[in-house]
């Protein structure tokens, strides 16, 4: 019977058939006290109860259908103002029954002084379910205030809280936005908002929304910390830093603060200190999942870690949002996957995946072999043969490409060691660019005014990493997607594409956490479909490209024969050999990548190959075998 009760499948169904009836046009055109145009609103209303009557609806089923009914509306494009005035027509219709017409909803309005009173109850009845975890029941007493008062600002940012724990990030977003579209100076809402933005991987937008909050309030040690940690996302660790050492100041307990700390220590390949912060950070809270989390990632574990097991298990036993949910069952993988226990790493990695799914947008197979088919047209071995006009002369980039965890770090460390070059990391620009300027990337071909504006700029980014290496790496994989357009702005520059095991690749891919979101890493359908689209534009690049400026380095070679890859390596991007690459693990540099732990280690083989403890698992990477390099 309980279960039965909170079952609003049918419902939610039927909220969203509602809104589907009312077309853009007879939402956009309604008004309160226009009676032409609300008699047919009125009899759809009508409908909707005679249907609605036989679902028996109780409190919570009432609100389920209320909100999925206000959102479809939503997504379809209706005004916010609309959807919330339609929303509340409906309920009047659910809870009068033959109740007042759309022309004249105000009659059976309660008083003021009722709304006030029902408005008190229902948020103080949310906030008791919320404290006891009940986040369902807690949506349903939201819901209830938004009925009286659709732009109730606190309770709008409380319903984006419920929806946080309950995984629906999306709907938790648009509460968020709207509670700030009522209330812009809620700085605790500017930093949820930003909290989903940041997990989005929306970085740039969470920046700005998370600079709101703290100028709100400079002194909140939360904000400073959330900033500081979409800065580091951005790759402006010095700026991550400030963020951090002040909230510190500020709260010299902050959990936050020590784990951002931490987290740059051990990006700059200081794991002892690192470590150090973390174990301070628990100290303060045991419950810290961030610092539980970062903690496995500062070396490999042994059975003699089973104490840090025991503390990933205790903070996944209680109410924690998925995403954080999400982040210790990667940690647990990793954890049974360092002893040797790969049954149970898998299946860590396979709930961790799950919970990222519901933050993520899901993976477009069509969209993404479109990009690829549309690239291949456009980038002909006729249009890469001579320099564009407006082409950039400089010999300053190297860009290495692959997909992610095919060894792109390592190649990195690799040159960066070398006197007279510096590794920029995991650059944005071309990605931004291409999401601003989509049509000159795969339909037409950049001017040259507009090519030499965004080789000045470029180069301007790659100042900042170095002023005078003769050298500078970009080793964001994605890059290969824009291999084309690059060579037309930089014709002299080099691309270096790691090529790794397509099964050990893309296992490693499902087996991390990464910020960006990357969805099609956390299906291995997906993940098969993107790498055979990946295969398919390395095959283009590898046969349009001058064969001066495109090198392929094979992984397990590499790691074979370091110094002989090494060699060709260096003298590819034109350097002169020095040996000093060969101990690239002892190179002091920042590296955000989830490698920061590996790159810093002799050059070793217990990758290659790793695929096949997972075998009976991954049936879906098992048919890339036929690509493998």
């Amino acid at each position: 019977m309980i279960l039965d009760w909170f079952n609003a499948r049918e419902t939610a169904a039927l909220g969203i058939s509602m809104a589907d009836s009312i077309s853009l046009n007879e939402a956009g055109s309604f008004a309160l006290g226009t009676p032409q145009r609300n008699g047919e609103l009125q009899r759809l209303l009508q409908r909707a109860v005679q249907q609605a009557r036989p679902l028996k609806l109780n409190l919570f089923k009432r609100a389920k259908l209320l909100g999925s009914f206000k959102w479809r509306l939503l997504d379809k494009g209706v005004d916010q103002t609309r959807a919330d005035e339609l929303t509340h027509l409906l309920l009047l219709q659910l809870t009068g029954g033959n109740g007042p017409t759309v022309a004249n909803p105000a009659v059976t309005k309660p008083s003021a002084g009722a709304s006030r009173k029902r408005i008190d109850s229902s948020l103080a009845a949310a906030d008791a379910a919320a404290a006891k975890g009940d986040y369902s029941d807690a949506e349903v007493h939201l819901q209830e205030v938004l009925s009286f008062d659709p732009g109730h600002a606190p309770a709008l940012s409380r319903l984006g809280d419920a929806l946080c724990f309950l995984g629906r990030y999306p709907e938790a977003e648009r509460a968020y936005r709207r509670a700030l579209q009522r209330d812009p100076k809620r700085a605790d809402t500017h930093l949820k908002l930003g909290s989903i933005l940041h997990w989005r991987g929306d970085f740039l937008g969470a920046e700005t929304t998370l600079r709101r909050a703290v100028k709100l309030e400079p002194r909140s040690a939360n904000a400073l910390c959330s900033l500081g940690q979409t800065l580091n996302a951005l790759d402006r660790v010095a700026d991550a830093k400030i963020c951090f050492e002040k909230a510190l100041r500020l709260k010299p307990q902050s959990t936050a603060a020590l784990c951002g700390l931490g987290w740059i220590a051990s990006m700059e390949g200081r794991f002892g200190e690192a470590e150090s912060l973390l174990r301070k950070a628990l100290d303060a809270d045991p419950a810290c999942s961030e610092a539980q989390v970062l903690l496995v990632h500062q070396r490999r574990m042994t059975l003699a870690d089973k104490e840090w097991l025991e503390g990933a298990q205790r903070i996944l036993a209680h109410r924690v949002v998925p995403v954080e949910t999400a982040t210790l069952h990667f940690a647990m993988g990793k954890y049974f996957d360092d002893v040797g226990d790969y049954s149970r790493a898998f299946e860590e990695f396979r709930l961790a995946n799950e919970r990222r799914k519901q933050v993520s947008a899901p993976y477009d197979r069509i969209g993404r072999a479109a990009w690829v088919d549309d690239v291949i047209r456009l980038y002909t071995a006729e249009c890469l043969a001579s320099p564009a006009e407006g082409a950039n002369e400089s010999r300053r980039p190297v860009f290495v490409v692959g997909m992610m965890r095919s060894g792109t770090s390592l190649v990195e460390q690799i040159i960066a060691s070398h006197p007279e070059a510096v590794g920029a990391g995991e650059l944005q620009f071309w990605g931004m660019t291409e999401h601003k300027h989509q049509e000159l990337f795969r339909r037409r071909l950049p001017d040259s005014g507009f090519s030499a504006k965004l080789g000045a700029s470029y180069l301007k980014v790659l100042a900042r990493h170095s002023a005078d290496a003769a050298r500078v790496v970009d080793k964001t994989p994605a890059n290969l997607d824009y291999l084309g357009f690059i060579h037309r702005v930089f014709p002299n520059a080099r691309f270096i594409c790691m090529q790794r095991d397509p099964v050990d690749t893309c296992l490693s891919c499902y087996f991390q956490n990464f910020l960006n979101a990357a969805s099609f890493t956390m299906d291995l359908e997906d993940l098969a479909h993107y790498y055979r689209e990946h295969r398919r534009l390395v095959s283009h690049w590898r046969s349009v490209l001058p064969k001066e400026v495109f090198l392929e380095v094979p992984y397990a070679a590499l790691v074979a024969d370091q110094e002989g890859w090494s060699r060709r390596i260096i003298e590819f991007i034109g350097l002169q050999w020095d040996p000093s690459v060969l101990e690239f693990h002892k190179t002091e540099r920042a590296v955000l990548t989830a490698s920061t732990w590996q790159v810093r280690q002799k050059m070793y083989s217990s990758s290659v190959g790793r695929w096949k403890n997972y075998q009976k698992f991954i049936g879906p990477l098992l048919k890339l075998r036929d690509l493998s390099p």
